[in-house]
């Protein structure tokens, strides 16, 4: 996995070099002081992923975010020091796949990014309750939702057991069918829904109501 670090305080780029140093299927490809350093960082080294902060001069990380995923060169995961709800709910609608904390652990950074990497979303503990609390909030009034007709029946259950943070393995054992063929049920449904990825799947399934807070 290559990665490139943004950050504007050297220091956390440092640190965070010295974790991922270790990892043996991570290569740390480069790093940028702002935002506008991480566009133009991403084009020319193509990572696979990039590490964002959000407060940085020239091009704050959203708006980097936005950039990178439009052009869809890397994957992005934003990580702030700041718990603050604008941070979330912006890095997530300019497309980032992650979103974690600067007070996460190492093993949990490392986790994160090989998690992102092979596609699945990334959220902080902190912060997954206020994702689905919001998502909730307008899930009344989209009960019906049209899109939700474009789905066949297996492909809702797919859907419902993403919701629930299962693996592809797991939801292969629940459903009695192969992985390869959850990979496909799940393509199948980011195609028609024009959803980007697992994070938005997620959203789409409490949008609609197809699984609600507290189901298990």
């Amino acid at each position: 996995m290559r990665v490139l670090l943004a950050d504007d305080q050297k220091l956390v780029r440092t640190g965070f070099r010295l974790i991922l140093s270790v990892e043996p299927d991570i290569e740390v490809v480069g790093e940028a002081a702002d935002g506008r350093q991480a566009v133009d960082a991403v084009a020319r080294l193509k990572p696979d992923l990039v590490l964002m902060d959000v407060q940085m001069p020239i091009l704050d990380g959203i708006a980097a975010t936005r950039e990178i995923t439009a052009s869809g060169a890397a994957k992005v995961v934003v990580l702030t020091t700041f718990d603050r709800d604008d941070y979330l709910f912006d890095a997530l609608a300019a497309g980032a796949s992650g979103f974690m904390l600067k007070n996460a652990d190492a093993d949990s950074l490392v986790a994160g990014l090989r998690q992102v990497h092979e596609g699945y979303a990334l959220l902080a503990p902190e912060v997954t309750r206020r994702v689905i609390e919001s998502r909730m909030g307008r899930a009344g009034a989209t009960a019906s939702d049209p899109r939700l007709e474009l789905l066949t029946p297996r492909e809702r259950e797919v859907v419902e057991q993403v919701a629930h943070g299962q693996s592809n393995a797991e939801i292969a054992a629940a459903l009695f069918v192969s992985e390869a063929t959850v990979k496909t049920h799940i393509s199948n449904t980011l195609t028609k829904l024009d959803l980007r990825d697992r994070v938005q799947l997620v959203a789409f399934a409490y949008e609609t109501g197809l699984i609600r807070v507290g189901e298990t």
